[in-house]
């Protein structure tokens, strides 16, 4: 392993960016200041209009962007890998096999591929030890088969599946440093073909109902698992997110229906192609698996011998993750995103309240409760940050229009079909709704909209939250509920930071919000997650080219931001052709555990090990400061 820390120098315009992008006047900066509590840009004017960066909350400088295969970090830092695609789970597994030669038997009992989402579980009795578990969103066939290409045979197209799901995993601390413990009773694999049950309202809908299941309450499976949620009850919720791309069609005259083309079907798959290989995923034979999948799923990561369960009440789409928070008289709330171009923002709010006392009453919480979708207005017209008012309208069969006229017969039919009911009541329509976050400090809620080069095409109009016409940047949007409950009818919206290339577009739309310079610019936010002193992390999965729009930016990347000045530094770059993904904290603060998924996705990468001849493989990342202090501060 060789993994690069480097010793930054920057000069002061590129620390703190040029006076043409830090100058606000001092009444704008307070008129901003007054929205939600004055968390907005707040910097010290200097000489030339220069502004010097203030974070009480960043203790460590901005890196510079990197296109080398390594991992990068500020000096005092340093990172191991904790564990890595195909590592067995059990000390008599078997081992990975880096000419793709194992078996979809072998994959099934070891570490996963291409590592997204995952959150940490300390064990209550011992500070030493902790449960993690883990997303394995999907497989590079390139690194996956000897023959480099797509699945041949029902046999690779197992393995695919067995590579896909969430991996539970121990850890324990040895001295300063955390350990995957192989061979803990905890170590277990949920994929592709493990048996999950199926709750809540649609549980049982003649939809999903199926020959190998007759009971619509059965199903196999879970993948394209992308990001992910923890419960204040002690379990770990999975978003099954693009999982149409697993599906096609043995019949090249099949037509779809209005619901199956709005998921994104198409007869073809998705240079995935199991359905050639899996009658499962045949929509010829088996139209209405498509309709099992693309739930949350909630996993007890303390049980391995418990069933997953999807829970339906949450709808069906395409999950990016699922935030957890509780209403101020004590209901669960699970905020969610769709991430597709042009799709919706929601939140859930439990019907029940949670039992803090009693954790195993709240397992079936989840199951009954309402789902809204929210609608944005159009804000004002600032041109840097605009912000604006929103609401969030409920998706229950026999109000807002839906019913048997607008195509539902029932609330399942409302969950299953959950894209059309958000469309029926006019919600607004996002670029591509990743992660949402919130803000354990002031319950303010963030929103990743990643990009959206389709933005001002197809009835997706510019405005509000989505200020820019072919958005290949992204943003940030931030709201807060009114009266700080997020049981609220209402809200407060604005734009945290809206993402571009200071240097090489040195005016909007593509310059970016003020809080972008040439020392920190990036594109396309995706991940994120809060420490607990409130730094927020931000992670990226964009264009790499570093060429046009995006020179400059380098490798995907991890930054942090101050929330109340707005401040962003670069804290860590990825190895080449990585998407940098999933974030979790050791209880102490002072390890940060980060996922780098499918390093060298075209090439061009042997990270982590750096061995002649040897392939990339997705791996977690423990990161650490050499002075045992909390990481961030």
């Amino acid at each position: 392993m060789n993994l690069l820390q480097e010793d930054q120098t920057t000069d002061l315009e590129q620390i703190i960016g040029l006076s043409r992008r830090g100058f606000i006047s001092a009444g704008a900066l307070c008129g901003a200041a007054m929205f939600l509590g004055g968390s907005l840009l707040s910097r010290s004017v200097l000489a030339d209009g220069v502004r010097a960066a203030s974070s009480p909350l960043l203790g460590f400088n901005s890196i510079d962007a990197a296109t080398t295969d390594t991992l990068t970090l500020p000096p005092g830092y340093r990172a191991s890998v904790l564990i890595s695609w195909g590592q067995p789970l059990h000390a008599d597994g078997p081992a990975f096999m880096p000419d793709g030669s194992g078996t979809a038997a072998q994959q099934e009992v070891q570490f996963g591929d291409n590592n997204d989402g995952m959150s940490l579980f300390a064990f209550p009795d011992d500070p030493d030890r902790a449960l993690m578990a883990i997303n394995n969103e999907y497989t590079n066939y390139r690194y996956l088969y000897p023959h480099g290409g797509q699945p041949t045979s029902a046999e690779d197209a197992h393995k695919a599946q067995a590579s896909e799901g969430v991996s539970v995993i121990e850890i324990q601390r040895k001295g300063d440093r955390w350990q995957f413990v192989q061979g803990s009773p905890f170590n277990r694999r949920i994929h592709g073909n493990t048996p999950i049950r199926l709750s809540g309202p649609a549980a049982g809908h003649a939809l999903l109902r199926t020959q190998a299941d007759s009971t619509g309450t059965r199903a196999l499976g879970t993948f394209q698992n992308c990001a992910n949620g923890k419960t204040p009850w002690g379990t770990y919720l999975t978003c099954e997110e693009n999982f149409t791309d697993c599906f096609g069609s043995t019949d090249p005259n099949q037509t779809f229906d209005a619901a199956q083309k709005r998921y994104g079907v198409v007869a073809a798959s998705k240079d995935i192609n199991w359905h050639l290989h899996d009658p499962r995923f045949d929509l010829a034979h088996t139209p209405n698996e498509l309709n099992r999948h693309g739930w949350v799923v909630e996993i007890d990561p303390f049980d391995p011998q418990s069933t997953p369960v999807k829970r339906t009440a949450l709808g069906r789409f395409k999950h990016e993750n699922a935030a957890l928070t509780e209403t101020r008289d004590g209901h669960a709330v699970v905020y969610m995103g769709d991430d597709e171009r042009g799709e919706f923002i929601y939140k859930f709010i439990s019907r029940d309240k949670i039992d803090h006392q009693t954790p195993k009453a709240n397992r079936d919480l989840l199951d009954h409760g309402t789902l809204y979708v929210a609608r944005f207005d159009d804000g004002d017209s600032h041109p840097d940050r605009p912000k604006g008012k929103g609401q969030w309208i409920e998706l229950t069969h026999g109000k807002n229009g839906i019913n048997t006229g607008s195509g539902f017969a029932n609330q399942a039919e409302v969950l299953i079909h959950a894209r059309l009911a958000a469309s029926t009541v006019g919600a607004t329509r996002m670029d591509r709704p990743e992660w949402i976050v919130v803000s354990p400090k002031d319950g303010q809620v963030y929103c990743t909209l990643t990009n959206n080069v389709k933005r001002g095409e197809d009835g997706q109009p510019v405005g509000g939250p989505n200020p820019r016409e072919k958005n290949v940047y992204g943003q940030i949007l931030r709201w807060s509920e009114q009266g700080n409950d997020p049981g609220a009818a209402t809200f407060d919206w604005d734009l945290f930071v809206v993402a571009g290339n200071p240097a090489v577009h040195p005016k909007q739309p593509k310059g970016g919000s003020a809080n972008i310079t040439p020392q920190n610019m990036f594109n396309s936010p995706d991940g994120m997650g809060f420490d607990e002193a409130g730094r927020l992390w931000i992670l990226t999965d964009g264009d790499v080219s570093n060429t046009g729009d995006f020179a400059g930016m380098g490798n995907n990347q991890m930054l942090c931001a101050d929330p109340n000045t707005g401040e962003i530094r670069r804290f860590m770059v990825g190895p080449v052709g990585c998407e940098v993904t999933g974030i979790s904290f050791a209880p102490d603060q002072k390890t940060l555990f980060v996922g780098i998924q499918h390093p060298g996705e075209n090439g061009g990468s042997t990270f982590p090990e750096h061995l002649p001849g040897g392939k990339p493989r997705s791996s977690v990342m423990a990161i650490s400061r050499e002075d045992g202090g909390i990481v961030g501060a």
